[in-house]
């Protein structure tokens, strides 16, 4: 998210549009990326027990995401014409889970949307708070294609980092203490 922690709210619902997926886009993903026959082949595909080609479950994940970070940009923008300093996103530590549902076909139009289902302040990295997200992907027939539980990290506003700490960050920037510091379990 690019709102600070402390922003976040859990349970809110971030709709990132919706994609149409053609024959063609599916074919030339899946000729670079997941080359099987059933995403490349309409004429073997159609005698396939899909009845025809079908999106490669990354196609699909890759638009999802690519909303997704689209959102987080316009989120930032968003916040700037308000007047408001955005804040921070940081990495994903994973993916928790992940579904495909239902196979996407071309002409099928899948909307995005993202829910932060839970947040806590980070244990391992200080100032930095773990998101919980749900992403799902239904298509024009609002049957589900596809979900995941997402982790990402978001930077607390109000963090001052410890005395302790920033001792400690100091000490490993003078050379001989740094090596030590490092190389301690």
């Amino acid at each position: 998210m690019t709102r600070w922690f402390e922003d976040i709210t859990i349970d809110e619902v971030f709709p990132l549009g919706d994609h149409t997926f053609t024959a063609d886009e599916i074919v030339r993903f899946a000729s670079k990326y997941d080359p099987q026959y059933f995403h490349t082949d309409p004429e073997l595909a159609r005698h396939s027990h899909f009845g025809g080609i079908i999106a490669s479950g990354w196609h699909t994940v890759s638009v999802g995401h690519r909303k997704m970070v689209d959102a987080l940009f316009a989120e930032e923008q968003r916040l700037r014409g308000l007047g408001q300093e955005p804040g921070v996103s940081g990495p994903s530590p994973g993916v928790n889970a992940m579904e495909f549902k239902a196979p996407v076909r071309p002409g099928d139009v899948v909307t995005y949307t993202l829910t932060v289902t839970g947040k806590r302040p980070s244990n391992s990295i200080p100032g930095w708070g773990l998101l919980f997200n749900h992403l799902e992907a239904v298509n024009q027939h609002g049957d589900l294609v596809y979900r995941a539980d997402l982790v990402g990290f978001s930077k607390l506003r109000d963090y001052t980092m410890p005395l302790k700490l920033r001792v400690l960050l100091a000490l490993t920037k003078v050379p001989v203490l740094g090596k030590l510091i490092r190389r301690a379990p």
